[in-house]
């Protein structure tokens, strides 16, 4: 990480090494909102790693994706995730300290490597933001996750307030 970068700059280096376009449009398919600010806090919603109109990342860790693979989808997600961020508060400067990170990791019945899984968004996360990334976390491996989506995360963060 080159720390004289700012936590934007990092971001779109990194959103544009994977083919996320940090402005496109991120749909929802319900009646629930992608991000909620309240207080000095948001909450992001499930994403999975989708890019444009397609999920990168599709089936389960252990039988059909490969560990290097799902923490590929963990980043994309995340990455996701920080766009939604960054949108609602104008810079992720403004990121005080990520609070939690839930990491959904769709797997084979013997796959136990779903830690390792989410250390691709945990990482993410610290390169992006440094220490305001550290965060805790919980990584759960499920049989089926929405559009078959390899990983889906969530998060919640604290925001620094805006000057005038």
């Amino acid at each position: 990480m080159n720390t004289h970068d700012t936590p934007d700059e990092r971001f779109a280096r990194l959103a544009a090494g994977v083919g996320l376009d940090p402005q496109a449009e991120i749909r929802i398919g319900g009646h629930y909102v992608p991000l909620l600010r309240h207080a000095d806090q948001v909450w992001i919603s499930g994403q999975v790693p989708r890019i444009g109109d397609r999920v990168v990342v599709c089936g389960r860790v252990g039988e059909t994706v490969t560990l290097n693979q799902a923490r590929h989808a963990a980043r994309v997600a995340v990455l996701r995730a920080l766009a939604l961020i960054q949108r609602e508060l104008g810079s992720l400067s403004r990121v005080a300290v990520v609070l939690r990170l839930t990491v959904f990791v769709q797997s084979a019945s013997d796959f136990t490597q779903h830690s390792e899984v989410a250390d691709g968004a945990s990482d993410l996360l610290h390169e992006v933001l440094g220490e305001s990334g550290r965060h805790t976390r919980t990584s759960v491996g499920v049989h089926q996750l929405p559009k078959d989506a390899t990983v889906e995360i969530d998060l919640v963060a604290a925001v620094m307030p805006a000057f005038a």
